[in-house]
């Protein structure tokens, strides 16, 4: 059985996947940027490769935002069903 987490270590973690969120977004649009910079200079190789990296960040984040959802306050009825 995992230990219950207090709300201050839950926003702390919160927070922190938060922040990662954040820092894989911006890498997202710089890749982007710098993608059409190479593509509009003339260089069609780095498509695919900046494409499958994008997808990569994407899939990261929505698993750090699913994890975030299901991180929520323990209720009555979940404490219930535990014990």
């Amino acid at each position: 059985m995992k230990p219950q987490l207090t709300r201050k270590q839950r926003s702390t973690i919160v927070y922190a996947i938060l922040c990662l969120v954040i820092l894989l977004a911006v890498m997202q649009l710089w890749l982007l940027s710098a993608t059409m910079n190479a593509y509009l200079g003339g260089d069609e190789s780095v498509i695919w490769p900046a494409a499958l990296t994008s997808t990569v960040c994407f899939l990261f984040n929505a698993r750090l935002l699913y994890s975030v959802r299901m991180m929520k306050e323990p209720t009555k009825e979940n404490s219930i069903r535990d014990h």
